[in-house]
């Protein structure tokens, strides 16, 4: 499943955290990659664990532990610290997959990527390109979000960043380990879940269908989840 989560980020939170980000100093992106990422990766990133990055990471964290909509898809037992880049002056991202564990240095933390994050941090319109490109059964989907908006998608689908050939490509991007590892599970609870919360609306929370539905959504979270 993938999906569009609008507003993770408010005007004032994007404005401070492109503060911190705009002065702080960023690295060749390919100190973190893989031998497969290296030979089609060009960007810039934070240094993993730098003050901008875990002050910015921090506000971000704080904010999906507000954001139903993320819980609901995500369903998340670890996500790891969010990491930041940047794109300009044709700097972009070949076709790739990432890591199925994701290691924090320095630690003994682990994620196994269950899912991708990014959440956009530049105003669309400030650049061209940087278009986010997942593939699956369906095809290619070209994503690119308004400034504080996430996409969330499976961690196992190929992927690539379109060249920028104009202005500054912001962004972080990180990885979650859902309770839920299967995505066409996680994708019936969310749609479930969607579907009691609507339904809850309109008729409450007693109604006699949304007391079954919600019955049915939380025997099936403990059918399935791994925590």
């Amino acid at each position: 499943m993938m999906l569009h989560i609008p507003g993770v980020l408010g005007a004032d939170q994007i404005r401070q955290c492109r503060e911190v980000l705009d002065s702080a100093t960023w690295i060749d992106g390919n100190a973190t990659s893989g031998t497969q990422s290296a030979a089609v990766k060009r960007n810039e990133q934070l240094p993993e664990g730098s003050p901008a990055a875990r002050a910015v990471g921090d506000a971000i964290q704080d904010a999906l532990a507000r954001n139903a909509m993320f819980f609901s898809a995500a369903l998340p037992l670890k996500v790891f610290p969010p990491l930041f880049n940047r794109y300009a002056g044709g700097d972009g991202f070949g076709t790739h997959v990432d890591n199925a564990i994701r290691l924090l240095r320095g630690s003994d933390f682990r994620v196994r990527s269950d899912l991708s994050a990014t959440i956009f941090l530049a105003d669309p319109a400030s650049y061209d390109g940087g278009e986010l490109c997942v593939e699956d059964t369906y095809g290619t989907h070209r994503v690119k979000l308004p400034a504080g908006d996430m996409v969330l998608y499976p961690a196992s689908s190929l992927h690539h960043v379109t060249p920028v050939t104009h202005g500054v490509r912001v962004a972080s991007f990180f990885w979650i380990q859902s309770m839920v590892r299967d995505d066409g599970e996680r994708a019936l609870l969310y749609r479930l879940d969607s579907d009691i919360q609507q339904l809850n609306a309109q008729h409450g929370a007693n109604d006699p269908t949304v007391v079954s539905l919600t019955g049915l959504y939380h025997n099936l979270l403990r059918r399935w989840a791994d925590a």
